[in-house]
């Protein structure tokens, strides 16, 4: 009779697994948990090796912002994969904790933006920054959510799994812009394009 059951309940678990996370899913969950794996150790070495910014180089707060986004991006990424792919655990709880992380650290981003001093042109271009990060954390925190209550919505499985590559997208854009000394937004880099960049002793701060 135990053994029965066990056997039961190992197949009640393999089911609800594999009706969370088909397996084009855990194969996705797992490159993305190697690409931000091998992001995040580059990202450390890039800034072991990229000399320190002088006191014309910006704010230190923004600085130190952009390093917390680009490591919480690639780790976001990575922890959400990585604890999707233990059996029987949901992409769900993985998710929710995350995304709430996520947007606890938004928030305290902006408290750190705006406290620190940088100008209000300078405040107003990690707007971008801002938003993208909501928007990633938020879909995961709700599509979590959504898994939790509904384990067979593969819908809220593929939007994870978009806002999981958007992560890592992000922390590579803030990983440039950090060790790269410019702006990766929309509209620097219209400014590149058309030559109306500013040159380094014309920007503020």
């Amino acid at each position: 009779m135990w053994p029965s059951g066990r056997r039961l309940s190992a197949r009640l678990i393999r089911g609800y697994v594999d009706s969370v996370i088909p397996g084009v899913y855990r194969e996705l969950f797992a490159a993305v948990a190697a690409t931000a794996g091998s992001l995040t150790g580059l990202l450390f070495v890039a800034l072991s090796v990229t000399p320190r910014r002088g006191p014309d180089a910006g704010p230190a707060g923004i600085q130190q912002v952009w390093v917390a986004a680009a490591l919480l991006a690639f780790t976001n990424a990575m922890a959400v994969s990585l604890f999707s792919l233990v059996p029987g655990t949901s992409p769900g709880y993985p998710a929710v904790v995350l995304g709430v992380i996520g947007i606890l650290f938004t928030a305290a981003g902006v408290r750190s933006i705006l406290s620190s001093q940088a100008t209000q042109r300078q405040q107003r271009q990690q707007l971008g920054l801002v938003i993208l990060l909501l928007l990633i954390f938020g879909t995961e925190l709700v599509c979590g959510i959504a898994v939790l209550a509904d384990p067979r919505l593969s819908t809220a499985v593929q939007l994870m799994c978009y806002a999981l590559i958007a992560s890592v997208l992000a922390g590579i854009a803030r990983a440039w812009e950090l060790v790269g000394e410019r702006e990766t937004g929309l509209r620097a880099s219209l400014s590149v394009l058309t030559g109306r960049a500013q040159s380094p002793d014309d920007r503020p701060g």
